[in-house]
């Protein structure tokens, strides 16, 4: 086979001006001709910043991944991308998953690039790295961040996220008080390293790797482990070999790939965020995958990664223990297309082979899964005729089928200001309802769908309640919230009909979600809707108000789900 050229000679082997150019500006920053000469040359796409905690040790492992960059006869060099913090990003990093998936492409379009290592793990920075690779085609390796390690509260292990829910309720109840939630506070995040329980960062990361993205066990990896430092040297070597073979996305991901990725998300319990990333890749990468798929799988595929929050104990320090991916997918390989490649240039069959799991409580057989309930429901009905979703494992089962009266907040602020009013008309019958929250309504579609159960139920135990809303949920929450009911109240979507006292009804063994009101009293009510008012008057926000897509179309931007690769659309250099 003949060997491609390289995509950067055209930058720096043309005997032009131009070519006089690029070349002395690289000697300009002190490198030599054999420097670059006839080598792959490798984007590291850096996430690190000051206020990123999840990827703060990106700072040394970019040194890691040029060193294997080098090793294998490369040249690296960092291209930082934004970085998305999902503790500090406002009003949500869903905003700009999408920005980052631009800047992803648009930064090897634009450069003198072969081939890419994209250093990724908080929540929205996997799939938009990815969403970007997807789109420009080129050689690309994904290395995560991995989990940090267990948080710790005198003696009890903590989960970040689940069990900051947890002690926030039983402190807004009036049984813990000042001193136990400080120290929560200071020892729930003990390490670098994205969340360590089964939230959106350790499903994305699972998902990158189930679909062939990363080196086999890479998602595993807790980021202060030595094995994550080889790893990221093994991503730069490898990523050299894959430019000599031209080996790119659209190579891996089949549509077979993104099945493996749904069939591996439902065995971990995974976060329902999810749904929209997956949808995303998958149509970025020309397969028509939806809610379906999802729902398809997760009849079939039982949850057997016992992680919190679906979990009841464990972490993803103890998933790596156990076995970790590698050995996860070996004991699901039934459920997975194994003869899918990865970017180890092998089958994905091959990256499991052999792996073992040396803790049966952490990764289940098949035959004794966590939860008897499925990870995932999509529902549809006249409240979500275009679907929305529910985690099942992680809620209380009276619950799963259930009718009771709305209370309805317009807002996140309505919510805030009277969720904690004594005398708010609330029972653990109650459906509670918040709206405007979804991709136009948010903006953003924040992590605001775990509502939280007003204080008065929580002084009477109450510790889950059936909550509805357009929004998302954080993968580390937990209960019986519906999500992404689509489409969004903002948009007219049937939400915005709901008013508080009408029964809202939700069998999840049907997978229903219904409110009782006659569709002449619906088509009353969508007459009197006042217009909505654009989100944004300029800027990124004009754009993503105007082409944004729904959640159940994954939102991605409506002008960037078709078309892929530099060519033939890339523009010759000048």
């Amino acid at each position: 086979m003949t060997k491609r050229p390289l995509r950067s000679a055209r930058w720096f082997d043309t005997d032009d001006l131009r070519g006089f150019g690029h070349r002395s500006r690289l000697m300009q920053m002190g490198y030599s001709l054999d420097d670059w000469n006839g080598r792959p040359v490798i984007a590291i796409v850096n996430t690190w910043s000051d206020i990123n905690p999840c990827h703060a040790h990106f700072r040394a492992r970019i040194e890691d991944v040029k060193r294997g960059v080098l090793q294998a006869g490369g040249f690296p060099l960092e291209l930082p991308a934004i970085s998305l913090s999902e503790n500090f990003v406002k009003p949500t990093t869903m905003l700009y998953r999408n920005l980052l998936a631009m800047e992803t492409e648009e930064l090897l379009r634009s450069h003198p690039i072969d081939g890419a290592v994209l250093m990724g793990g908080c929540d929205k920075t996997t799939p938009g790295l990815i969403l970007g690779a997807i789109s420009m085609d080129l050689p690309a390796i994904f290395m995560p961040a991995g989990p940090m390690l267990r948080g710790n509260l005198r003696g009890e292990v903590l989960g970040s996220g689940s069990d900051a829910w947890k002690y926030w309720d039983e402190r807004r109840a009036g049984t813990i008080g000042d001193e136990e939630w400080q120290a929560v506070e200071a020892g729930i995040a003990r390490s670098y390293g994205h969340c360590m329980t089964m939230g959106t960062a350790s499903t994305m990361t699972a998902i990158a790797e189930a679909m062939g993205l990363t080196l086999p066990g890479a998602s595993s990896i807790p980021a202060a482990d030595a094995n994550h430092i080889r790893m990221a040297s093994e991503s730069g070597r490898r990523i050299v070999e894959m430019v000599n073979e031209d080996l790119r996305p659209t190579a891996i991901l089949s549509r077979n790939a993104f099945e493996n990725a749904i069939a591996v998300a439902m065995a971990m319990g995974c976060s329902t965020n999810a749904v929209i990333h997956l949808i995303a890749m998958a149509r970025r990468a020309g397969h028509d995958v939806g809610l379906d798929d999802f729902e398809a799988a997760s009849r079939r595929v039982p949850v057997i990664a016992n992680v919190r929050p679906s979990g009841d104990h464990y972490l993803m320090e103890d998933f790596y223990y156990a076995g970790g991916l590698r050995a996860l997918m070996n004991r699901l390989r039934g459920f997975l297309h194994a003869d899918t490649i990865t970017v180890s240039g092998r089958s994905l069959a091959e990256s499991y082979a052999n792996a073992e799991v040396f803790k049966d409580d952490v990764i289940r057989p098949l035959d004794n899964p966590v939860s008897s309930e499925p990870a995932m429901a999509v529902l549809y009905g006249n409240l979500a005729p275009d679907g929305c979703v529910m985690k099942p494992s992680a809620a209380d089962p009276r619950l799963l089928k259930h009718a009771g009266p709305a209370l309805v907040f317009d807002s996140y602020a309505e919510l805030k200001q009277g969720i904690d009013d004594p005398d708010l008309d609330v029972t653990a019958d109650t459906v509670l309802v918040m709206r405007g929250a979804g991709p136009q309504g948010g903006p953003g579609m924040p992590e605001w769908g775990m509502l939280p159960i007003p204080k008065k139920l929580l002084k009477m135990g109450v510790r889950d309640l059936l909550r509805i809303s357009d929004a998302r949920m954080s993968g580390t929450s937990y209960g019986a919230c519906v999500l992404h009911v689509s489409p969004e109240a903002h948009v007219g979507g049937p939400l915005a009909l709901v008013k508080t006292g009408d029964v809202i009804e939700v069998d999840v063994a049907s997978r229903r979600i219904d409110m009782r009101v006659s569709q002449d009293e619906l088509d009353s009510r969508r007459a009197a809707l006042p217009a909505t008012q654009p989100r944004f008057g300029r800027g990124y926000g004009w754009m993503f108000s105007r082409h944004i897509m729904q959640a159940h179309e994954g939102c991605d931007f409506d002008f960037l789900q078709t078309g892929f690769g530099p060519a033939p659309g890339e523009p010759a250099i000048l």
